[in-house]
């Protein structure tokens, strides 16, 4: 079927696939998939992800490719890939809204980390202070080495200035969005309630209002630091 298909124009092939892969022929929509795979890393990346990693974004992308196939009628006049870069955008933001959520029910680290450096009079911060350093730190370096180590120079843990991925992807023989990944790898850890009950415990001492300072200044330095992925 696919080979008559393929015997006709571009456009006419397009139309004949998707006809079939409606019809229940799963090797047109197989061939239908790689056809449009760079459309679906288009969307990927000019969406904000989050936390969200590239390859889970690119399979809910290739999720929302297949729903396009699936759906897609001709009759109403709209271009396949245009209908398509729409299903995938709504499948991958879907992702980006399920990983935020995620997020809101655990402790932020960028949030902890910006803690450590807000200033001003509150004597139950500053008396504080020490010891939720100590207890995070005490914390990163119950990680594996190389997560430990990628986490210190990424947030500059231990005094100096934070390393970009790029740059702690030379010092360990790596790419950066290979950094990029073990480090997002490292905070999953970290954020595992069973890791962190202590330091939940001792940020759980301060009121609302200093934890949303804390969030709203860990916002700002994450953008700061580069957008969507991290500094490179």
């Amino acid at each position: 079927m696919i080979s008559q298909a393929e015997s006709g124009s571009g456009r006419q092939t397009e139309a004949t696939l998707i006809q079939q892969a409606q019809a229940g022929c799963q090797a047109s929509v197989n061939l239908l998939l790689l056809r449009h795979e760079g459309l679906v890393h288009l969307v990927v990346q000019r969406q904000w992800l989050c936390t969200l990693p590239y390859d889970l974004a690119v399979q809910e992308g290739r999720r929302g490719l297949w729903r396009a196939i699936l759906g897609y009628d001709p009759d109403r006049g709209s271009q396949f890939s245009t209908y398509a870069y729409k299903a995938i955008m709504k499948y991958v933001w879907a992702a980006v809204k399920a990983e935020r959520r995620r997020l809101r029910r655990e402790v932020p680290l960028a949030s902890l980390v910006v803690y450590w450096y807000q200033t001003g009079d509150d004597p139950a911060w500053l008396r504080d202070q020490h010891e939720i350093r100590q207890s995070l730190l005490a914390l990163v370096h119950r990680l594996p080495r190389r997560l430990r180590r990628i986490l210190v120079a990424y947030y500059g843990l231990e005094g100096h200035e934070p390393d970009s991925l790029r740059a702690i992807g030379k010092q360990l023989g790596l790419s950066g969005e290979r950094v990029r990944q073990l480090r997002n790898e490292a905070l999953v850890w970290l954020r595992q309630p069973a890791h962190s009950q202590e330091l939940r415990s001792l940020l759980a001492r301060h009121n609302q209002p200093q934890y949303e300072l804390a969030d709203r200044l860990a916002q700002i330095e994450l953008k700061r630091r580069g957008g969507r992925n991290g500094r490179r």
